[in-house]
């Protein structure tokens, strides 16, 4: 158990250091030089370094400071302390690291500074660290409003690039909306890989098959829970116990999954949902790991 769990806490490290350095650089080789913003808190920073001409290093960690407070209640004191050495780290990198500016390229600088900036946050987020405290705040403003933690986030940065575009002109304002949303993608795409989970329930009177399938042929793990179908409008005192499979497989093998089941029952009622993290179970493991 002692060699596992240093196992992942060098992994978190060797993320967060990772997620770290490609943040820094996206900063300071693409938006940075060339007076773009992102979303949240290190929009705000950004914004701020245009209007004041204050480095920008120092105000990703001053802003970001009120936010791991919050993240201290909201969360836990590790949580926070972790997410502190990383902005500080961070902002260590923007200063003292002398990154290259790539392009002058609106274009590029949009695109690739949100993707190398996604993929930075998203490396740190997957070592348990945050960049960016804008999620906190909407964590702790969600108490208080009837708003998801999305729709917060979402008017927070409406705001933040309306003031941009004040200040900073129209085009500016657009080009880093682009910024932004290359970089939340990217965020997603990072975090939740290329093989995001869905969850499939199947209900059919062929239960029996369809769990043999499923198990021998296709070799995924299933979850049996006991149910009733039946209830229709005309014989609603009519009903049958059923077994209700529920799987977890890849979104590239839902399709296949389907042609199985409708192969062995065309009626069978099948419904998917999005799984954002899945671990452990009958898992089949990623492409590529050992």
């Amino acid at each position: 158990m002692k060699t596992q769990h240093l196992t992942h806490w060098i992994t978190d490290i060797v993320y967060t250091l990772s997620g770290i350095l490609i943040s820094a650089f996206a900063l300071k080789s693409f938006l940075v030089p060339n007076h773009f913003l992102d979303g949240g808190v290190t929009g705000i920073s950004l914004l701020l370094h245009e209007i004041y001409h204050v480095d920008s290093a120092y105000l990703i960690v001053l802003i970001n400071i009120p936010f791991v407070i919050m993240g201290a209640y909201q969360m836990n004191r590790t949580f926070a302390i972790k997410t502190m050495l990383s902005i500080v780290c961070l902002g260590a990198c923007m200063l003292l690291i002398p990154f290259p500016q790539i392009t002058s390229d609106k274009l590029l600088v949009a695109v690739f500074g949100g993707v190398f900036l996604g993929v930075g946050v998203g490396l740190a987020m997957r070592g348990g660290g945050v960049l960016d405290g804008s999620e906190i705040l909407a964590l702790y403003t969600g108490r208080y409003l009837s708003l998801s933690i999305s729709e917060i986030i979402f008017v927070f940065n409406i705001v933040l690039f309306l003031i941009a575009a004040i200040h900073m002109g129209l085009v500016i304002a657009l080009y880093s909306i682009l910024t932004y949303y290359a970089a939340s993608r990217t965020i997603s795409f990072v975090i939740e890989g290329l093989e995001e989970y869905t969850g499939v329930t199947i209900i059919s009177g062929q239960s029996d098959i369809i769990k043999q399938v499923l198990v021998m042929d296709l070799g995924r793990g299933i979850t049996v829970y006991k149910g009733e179908r039946g209830f229709l409008k005309d014989s609603f005192d009519v009903s049958h116990p059923v077994d209700i499979i529920y799987t977890v497989v890849t979104r590239m093998e839902v399709r296949r999954l389907r042609n199985k089941i409708h192969e062995i029952d065309e009626k069978a009622f099948v419904f998917t949902s999005s799984i954002k993290e899945a671990a452990g179970g009958v898992l089949k493991r990623r492409a590529g790991s050992h």
